[in-house]
């Protein structure tokens, strides 16, 4: 038997939603106590939260439907956590490609610095709110910028959603 049938075999949609909503919980949290000590995000960090907001709910109804509800329908909402967070993965594999310079990330967020050319120029530059890059990581922890690590995590959830998806265990 492979390893992906045991663990099939072995996580119900129930358990699969509840890895979920801890997941997506704990990462959060690491997100906001990063950003609370002063490791502000930029434009790319903040859209790749969105799975992780998307997946609480989806989640509490993914358990909440496991265990009053036929299958079914828990089990689709486990395919469609296990999709957004492929699709999260994604997003973070392509924002640490732009944070290594792979490829161009967004001018809003990764474009040149231009010099102002005169004293009105430069204030106008000053009353805009300080952009953070999104080619230049806040912080490495082991060589990965947080959107680095992101890739494994989102990969890690969305398998975890699959595998309780197709369980052939009820809730």
């Amino acid at each position: 038997m492979s390893l992906s049938a045991r663990l099939r075999a072995g996580l119900s949609p129930e358990t699969a939603a509840l890895l979920v909503l801890a997941a997506a919980a704990a990462t959060l949290a690491g997100a906001w106590t990063f950003q609370a000590l002063g490791f502000q995000p930029c434009e790319l960090c903040l859209i790749e939260r969105t799975p992780y907001y998307a997946s609480l709910p989806l989640g509490a109804a993914a358990f909440f439907l496991a265990r009053h509800a036929p299958p079914l329908f828990a089990r689709g909402i486990l395919i469609l956590v296990a999709m957004t967070f492929l699709a999260g993965a994604a997003l973070a594999a392509y924002h640490a490609g732009v944070e290594w310079k792979f490829w161009p990330g967004p001018a809003g967020c990764t474009g040149n610095f231009v010099a102002p050319t005169s004293m009105e120029a430069f204030r106008a530059q000053l009353e805009h709110v300080h952009v953070v890059r999104c080619d230049a990581p806040a912080l490495r922890i082991l060589g990965l910028s947080l959107a680095g690590w992101n890739v494994p995590i989102s990969l890690a959830i969305a398998f975890a959603a699959f595998l309780g998806a197709t369980s052939p265990k009820r809730g």
